[in-house]
């Protein structure tokens, strides 16, 4: 067949030797083959373009509901989880001032992180986690919370390394796991049985002791903590953590825990951090977040923390990756930590303040999404509740779709097209062969603004008009 090919080739460019020798091959070669005869030269250069870590990985369910909301008209994005309202206004003014200030912070900085911010983190930080935080050797400044996983992964994930997995999960970890050449292996948060008419809530959900430390083996190189946890807003107790942590060190087990939502707690739940208890510092990877942390997503600034014998390795894959993160927004993130520590602790602390006007966001959005037959889940904590379809799914089970679509994303898509609303499927947080256990969930954010809510309202108002006999 290639040889065929490669004659037919021949004789479609053999002509192009009368040309003169000013005149473009390529040009040439543009105004004389046919399509047909191009897919004949491609043959010849049918090598696989994309790397095997790739595989199975190209899907993006972001990518394909954000699309399916913005091809109708007037939807409220309950999706997404980022804030649609101004950040605190010390926030705003701190980017402003290192955006016109000192114009060395148009120019790089220290590779792995802006000085006065590395250090702010190193105090901060250490007097929650109980320990002195070298700022150039416990620190790391990443692009995003969402760097810092991709850099922890590359970092100590080699080939055939189980990487255990709490489901449901944040989106990127198994993908990460995958493209460092990791096995993900997943253990499930269960809800306990609830008496018929009352509401469930995040902390219902439990990890089973013994199917968790089933997981463990010789080959486990790292466990994923994700407290508060995205989608179900759970906080996981001290008595858990403390289990996860005799596990990771009876088994030398890196514990890499993702803490982006810690100062987005309710009901008087209080997170703690893995690292700060006995014997887990020097195992454990911190990941935090300025995006959640002073509601700036788009800044892009996280950070990592951690025992140098873990961060030596991290800093190698970011000084040969992206090397440097954007200078002035880690200043403005700086900036705003110095505020944030004069406070700390105060009625006029913004760590005080913003829980409280999201959970008032959060009780409005549990209010009006019961008000149709949804049941949220009620979250401890993050910017997401999820909510059980069941009723739905028992009376409308065929909704369009493809046969092995989980019912969830049918849901979605459906809600989205019929109610002018949209959510996450939670099947996108959860592995394949454990999507039938969570098809009849779907995850919503309420980190909005008020007129977001009302509009959202609006919808579901009508969405009861219609149900109504």
């Amino acid at each position: 067949m290639f040889r065929n090919a490669t004659a037919i080739c021949l004789h479609l460019v053999g002509p192009l030797r009368g040309k003169k020798s000013g005149a473009s091959l390529t040009r040439c070669l543009h105004q004389t083959l046919t399509p047909c005869s191009l897919c004949c030269l491609q043959l010849t250069m049918a090598k696989r373009l994309q790397a095997r870590r790739l595989d199975g990985i190209d899907h993006n369910p972001w990518v394909e509901f954000v699309k399916l909301a913005s091809e109708e008209a007037d939807v409220v994005n309950l999706g997404q989880g980022f804030p649609d309202f101004s950040p605190p206004e010390f926030a705003v003014e701190a980017f402003q001032h290192a955006v016109s200030g000192d114009f060395m912070l148009n120019q790089y900085t220290k590779a792995f992180g802006y000085p006065p911010l590395t250090k702010i983190l190193a105090s901060f930080f250490g007097k929650l986690l109980g320990q002195e935080i070298d700022p150039l050797k416990n620190v790391l400044v990443t692009v995003g919370a969402y760097g810092a996983l991709f850099t922890a992964f590359q970092a100590l994930v080699d080939e055939g390394d189980e990487v255990i997995i709490v489901e449901p999960f944040f989106d990127c970890y198994e993908p990460m796991t995958l493209m460092a050449g990791g096995r993900p292996v997943f253990v499930s948060l269960k809800p306990s049985p609830i008496q018929k008419g009352e509401p469930d809530s995040s902390s219902n959900w439990q990890l089973d002791p013994t199917e968790l430390a089933s997981k463990f083996t010789s080959r486990t190189k790292a466990f994923i903590l994700n407290t508060p946890n995205n989608p179900l807003g759970k906080v996981f107790s001290r008595e858990e953590l403390e289990l996860v942590a005799s596990l990771c060190q009876q088994h030398d087990v890196v514990c890499i825990t993702d803490e982006v939502y810690q100062w987005l707690v309710f009901d008087g739940f209080q997170h703690i951090s893995i690292a700060s208890l006995p014997g887990m510092w020097e195992r454990t990877l911190t990941i935090g977040s300025a995006g959640k942390t002073f509601s700036v997503t788009g800044w892009k600034v996280g950070w990592v923390l951690g025992p140098d014998r873990l961060m030596k390795h991290l800093r190698t894959v970011h000084q040969n990756s992206i090397y440097h993160c954007a200078t002035q927004c880690q200043a403005a993130v700086a900036q705003s930590f110095e505020r944030e520590q004069l406070h700390f602790g105060q009625p006029s602390s913004y760590f005080v303040q913003f829980p409280q006007y999201i959970q008032r966001c959060r009780d409005h959005m549990i209010q009006s999404l019961q008000s149709v037959g949804l049941r949220p889940v009620i979250p401890q904590a993050s910017y997401f509740l999820i909510t059980d379809i069941s009723d739905f799914k028992n009376k409308m089970p065929d909704l369009p779709g493809a046969a092995d679509e989980p019912y969830d994303r049918r849901f979605v898509k459906w809600m989205i097209k019929n109610k002018g609303l949209m959510a996450i499927p939670v099947s996108t947080f959860v592995s394949v062969p454990h999507q039938k256990f969570f098809d009849h969930y779907i995850r919503f954010c309420f980190v909005k603004d008020e007129s977001t809510l009302r509009a959202m309202d609006q919808k579901l108002k009508k969405w009861k008009a219609e149900l109504m006999p």
